[in-house]
């Protein structure tokens, strides 16, 4: 039986939509983000030494990176499903698009969550007009333009296809929703991109995108 690791609002979640899509039988253990610091509890460092999700376990095995779970579960469970054929120029785009989400895509969102966080933490009243000042620069400067950049280059690339490795529903649609989820919460996509909101609402609108929302529990990352 496959258990899941499950952390609330976190990549975590593209492992349970991944399972139902393949209808794959498994098991949930739960965990639940501190409400101040929003990390990860110290309990989840008992299944895996880093203590994040997701992390999977099935028999002996034990793996952690969404991207890794997302591919090894497809190659063992799969079935020929969601994956184009190996040799096919869609493997190549699917291959692609599974580390462009976590190696590309993800870093500069992440990085306006931590300066974003940084002007909203509390700190003396003398320091916080620097430290806004410095913050502001860096994402104007730097972040800002990598997140347009980004969403430009994935907008243009849902022109060429319905789905990022083709015409075809993948693995690599899940572990891409992540980074598009988190660029409509905080990363300004919105309806000057219609094809990357069209892609939204089409994977919003899949049974088992929402069946795993309600095994996993609400989803946000706003």
């Amino acid at each position: 039986m496959i258990t899941v690791h499950h952390l609330n609002n976190s990549r975590s979640q593209r492992v349970l939509w991944l399972l139902e899509e393949l209808g794959l039988d498994y098991q949930i253990e739960k965990y639940q983000r501190d409400a101040q610091t929003m990390l990860a509890p110290a309990s989840l460092r008992k299944v895996h030494p880093l203590g994040k999700s997701p992390v999977v376990t099935e028999g002996g095995m034990v793996l952690a990176e969404s991207g890794a779970i997302v591919e090894t579960i497809i190659e063992q469970h799969g079935q020929g499903r969601l994956a184009p054929a190996m040799g096919t120029p869609e493997r190549l785009r699917f291959r692609y698009w599974m580390h462009y989400a976590e190696g590309s895509a993800m870093p500069p969102l992440l990085l306006k969550l931590v300066f974003d966080k940084i002007e909203r933490t509390p700190m003396p009243f003398f320091v916080k007009p620097i430290a806004k000042a410095i913050s502001g620069k860096v994402k104007q400067s730097f972040i800002l333009p990598q997140i347009t950049t980004h969403l430009d280059f994935m907008e243009a690339e849902l022109g060429k296809s319905l789905w990022f490795a083709g015409d075809e529903f993948s693995g690599a649609d899940i572990q891409m929703s992540f980074p598009i989820e988190a660029a409509a919460a905080r990363g300004g996509l919105d309806a000057s991109r219609p094809k990357l909101m069209a892609y939204l609402a089409r994977i919003h609108a899949r049974p088992a995108y929402q069946r795993a929302l309600a095994q996993g529990g609400p989803f946000t990352l706003g």
